[in-house]
């Protein structure tokens, strides 16, 4: 009897750590998100793109709008979501508390059954667009929303960014600084996000950084290929074999000497287009999306260890997008729903 008990023991041992093991492999797998855009041509109904992510184990999404539709599809899932708010949105948002409450109560409240992570007020805006002195006061006015509904521990309210509010003379990573025309708007945006404990999401693309400098940056330090060390930052004593770690390292060294060294940075997008720019092959795209998401697993030189929650852009090509070519090619899947490539999304 003792023999017997002991072996159901060491069973029942082996199955809690086995389960262990799953629980800390979804949630690493979990890290990974895919951005889904809908300015596209004949994309798939929202219910069947919401089960093309649980086929793929998709497990995070970002939306650029809040779309009923897709919110209703989202309901009773698990995965998590940011939900942006608009940039044409902020002028209302900030203009009165109750705006901001009639807000997330459609948006939110009435899907308490999505898992919204974070509420991302407004995608990229500058400085010298006429939304940023509305950025923030809306920010407040959504974060007040939020809290009064009871909702301050499961929702986190930011904005999302783009790199350009990175310093010319932010290289090697170590030089990383805010821009001058940048620093009174990221003041106002880090006092925020210290304060209520919510991380930067930044939009980070070493797609752009190479193809805008092709003779200056390694085609294999974009895409995660190269075999040795390409940039040491003595600064730091760092060395960089990737563009990604180089880029998210400089953000942190612009963050910290801007009083936001504690804040966690998302990656909110990043990825690689098929078509229509400089090294643009749907080679080069499975190369990079693939690579990424094993990478952001380990984190990067300065902060070793760290995973990094990530989302990749997209899940579709947007042929409706305005601007250059590059910018309606960056699916992994086709309108059909078949995978431009292969991709391992864990």
């Amino acid at each position: 009897m003792a023999q017997l008990t002991s072996i159901a023991s060491i069973l029942s041992t082996s199955l809690f750590i086995g389960l262990l093991v799953v629980a800390t492999i979804d949630k690493i797998g979990a890290q990974i998100g895919v951005c889904y855009g809908m300015l596209g041509n004949d994309l798939p109904s929202k219910q069947e793109v919401i089960d093309l992510y649980k086929q793929n184990n998709i497990q995070r999404m970002r939306i650029y709008d809040p779309n009923q539709e897709a919110l209703q599809a989202l309901r009773g899932t698990d995965i998590e979501l940011i939900l942006d708010l608009p940039k044409s949105d902020l002028q209302k948002m900030a203009s009165g508390q109750s705006e901001a409450d009639t807000w997330v109560q459609n948006n939110v409240q009435s899907y308490n059954d999505v898992n919204i992570k974070y509420i991302a007020v407004g995608n990229e805006v500058k400085p010298d667009e006429q939304e940023a002195q509305y950025l923030v006061p809306a920010m407040q006015n959504i974060q007040n929303s939020i809290n009064q509904a009871g909702l301050a521990d499961r929702i986190k309210v930011s904005t999302s960014v783009e790199t350009g509010f990175l310093d010319d003379e932010s290289y090697p990573p170590s030089k990383g600084s805010i821009r001058s025309t940048y620093k009174s708007l990221f003041d106002s945006i880090i006092e925020f996000l210290n304060n209520n404990r919510a991380p930067l999401l930044v939009n980070l693309y070493p797609y752009f950084s190479y193809s805008s400098q092709p003779d200056n940056i390694r085609l294999d330090y974009a895409l995660f290929t190269a075999s040795s060390e390409v940039v040491h930052d003595d600064g730091s004593g760092l060395g960089y074999q990737n563009l990604f770690d180089a880029m998210l390292d400089t953000v942190y060294s612009a963050l910290e000497k801007a009083s936001g060294g504690s804040l966690e940075v998302v990656v909110s997008e990043s990825g690689w287009p098929t078509s229509g720019g400089t090294g643009t092959t749907v080679d080069n795209a499975k190369t990079y999306n693939n690579n990424l998401v094993q990478h952001v697993k380990n984190g990067t030189p300065k902060k070793q260890g760290k995973v990094i929650e990530t989302y990749i852009f997209a899940m579709f090509d947007e042929g409706n997008k305005e601007g250059a070519e590059v910018e309606r090619h960056w699916g992994i899947f086709s309108p059909n729903k078949v995978p431009k490539y292969e991709m391992n999304f864990n």
